[in-house]
């Protein structure tokens, strides 16, 4: 039978739903794909879930975690949380991924009791609505004769997330452009009423594009062939409670730096209507053997 694109959200909700192994203790799967690696933003949202088993009627408000060695996906990943404090008010955990008995993702997370307090935010930027852009699907297909077997393999895959570009770069003979991009999004399936689930679900889809970023000044993309990058950390705040299939959800990004083979990222992401509900930052490993 062939995978849907709902198939595809409906499978990244059953990676998410870790197996518990013991008080503390969880494992988590990867889906069975070609990629050497496992996908940032899926350990991502592991651990988080991994966090949340072990905190009760709190919410997450921010994550930092580093990526420490590549996952492997063809064996599971291990989830060890320390119940690092229970405060009053807050909640701290601490999350350590594990593949062939070694460390390859740590994550801290803090949780809070809801509660009101002063309140201001960034404006969401001025942009096309969705409706006018084309769907990354739309645009690699039109490429998909130019590009090698593997790659076309993975354009021509059923995905989680639907993302239209505003500012999208030529997937073939990219050229240099501001460090700026600003991406509509939204799950292609239901993902339902849960917070945390959703929270979850964005820490997965806030590393597909976000790296990306630092690249646009330099005129290439991951397709360039000779581009090495990986993800190094990944930090993220939750300002406001959201549900992701309710409409579309702008990820703005900019780069301000990239120095010492690293780029730096930020992200705000919106609701249509213009709240702000997480903020995002990420270094990366970006090497050219040009």
């Amino acid at each position: 039978m062939t995978e849907t694109h709902e198939d595809a959200v409906e499978d990244v909700i059953k990676l998410l739903d870790l197996e518990p192994l013991e008080v503390n203790l969880f494992r988590g799967l990867s889906p069975d794909v070609s990629w050497q690696r496992v996908f940032g933003g899926q350990v991502i949202g592991q651990a988080l879930v991994a966090a949340y088993r072990t905190v009760e009627n709190r919410i997450c408000h921010s994550l930092h975690a580093y990526f420490i060695r590549p996952g492997d996906p063809k064996v599971p990943i291990i989830y060890e949380v320390d119940r690092s404090r229970d405060g009053k008010s807050f909640t701290t955990r601490r999350v350590v991924a594990i593949q062939h008995g070694k460390q390859i993702f740590n994550l801290a997370a803090s949780f809070q009791i809801p509660e009101d307090g002063f309140e201001h935010q960034a404006s969401m930027p001025d942009v096309p609505p969705p409706e006018s852009l084309p769907s990354d699907e739309e645009l690699r297909l039109a490429v998909i004769d130019k590009v090698p077997e593997h790659i076309a393999k993975h354009f021509s895959r059923p995905r989680p997330i639907e993302m239209r570009h505003v500012n999208r770069q030529d997937f073939i003979n990219p050229q240099p452009t501001e460090p700026v991009q600003h991406v509509w999004f939204r799950p292609r399936a239901s993902v339902g009423d849960d917070l945390p689930l959703n929270q979850c679900m964005l820490a997965y889809a806030s590393d597909m594009t976000l790296l990306d970023t630092c690249f646009r000044p330099h005129g290439i993309t991951w397709l360039s062939g000779k581009l090495q990058s990986a993800s190094l950390d990944h930090a993220m705040w939750f300002h406001h409670p959201f549900k992701m299939d309710d409409d579309w959800m702008l990820y703005t990004m900019d780069s301000p730096s990239a120095s010492g083979a690293r780029g730096f990222n930020r992200g705000s992401i919106y609701t249509r209507d213009g709240l702000l509900v997480a903020s995002v930052a990420q270094e990366g490993l970006f090497r050219y053997r040009g």
